[in-house]
């Protein structure tokens, strides 16, 4: 099955494991530690986020770490980006109208 990077971002506990892997390297254990989820439930999530080479899982003896792949974000924070400008010119005409009622609130007392 071929996976891309939307499928890998759209379930919340793969983005809360993005999330955790951005700021460490982390063992697949210290992974599922973090999670009130099972662990085969925890591995199906990383097999996703490694397929979609969201994150990459390199052997060391016996423990296997996952390390974020954060170039492989770009494609979704793109498609993103495009309508952080509609959602901040919606966001400043609702806070004008906001202020607008406001004021009229404070002239009708």
């Amino acid at each position: 099955m071929r996976r891309d990077v939307f499928q890998a971002i759209a379930d919340p506990v793969r983005r809360d494991i993005i999330e955790l892997l951005a700021t460490e390297t982390l063992t697949i254990n210290a992974v599922a530690e973090k999670f009130d989820v099972s662990r085969p439930a925890i591995s199906k999530h990383l097999k996703i986020l490694k397929e979609c080479d969201i994150i990459t899982i390199e052997k060391q003896g016996r423990e296997r770490f996952c390390t974020i792949q954060p170039k492989k974000l770009i494609p979704a924070f793109l498609w993103i980006d495009q309508y952080k400008q509609l959602w901040e010119d919606k966001l400043d005409n609702f806070e004008n109208y906001l202020q607008q009622l406001q004021s009229k609130n404070k002239d009708n007392e």
